[in-house]
């Protein structure tokens, strides 16, 4: 049970990753400041920043060790959310770019903070 369990899991941050990758491009092609650097042979981690205002950054991170969201303001951390609110705060950025709502700045929906 557990080696199907964790090989569902090494799935998952699969395809969160090839999902990053994805955002990071649409995200660049409509001129936002957006990296993903991925780590290992098998791309079995992640880095996601996005620059949301000046001196406002948001990282996701995935690996085997866990999935992260972090906003930070002028080098302090603001929010750190982990596993599931970490993935429900990286579908709000998501849906707002679906929906071509990003300006100069992102709001995203209550219970968050402004980046």
């Amino acid at each position: 049970m557990f080696y199907r369990l964790s090989e569902q899991y090494r799935y998952f941050v699969h395809d969160l990753i090839v999902n990053l990758q994805a955002l990071t491009i649409v995200m660049e092609r409509r001129g936002h400041v957006v990296s993903c650097y991925t780590c290992g042979d098998e791309s079995m981690s992640a880095c996601f920043m996005v620059s949301m205002a000046h001196n406002h950054l948001v990282r996701f991170l995935v690996s085997d060790q866990g999935i992260f969201w972090t906003e930070i303001r002028d080098e302090c951390e603001l929010v750190r959310l982990e596993g599931a609110e970490a993935i429900g705060r990286l579908q709000d950025l998501a849906d707002l770019i679906k929906q071509e709502l990003i300006g100069e700045s992102l709001v995203l929906p209550a219970g968050s903070a402004s980046l």
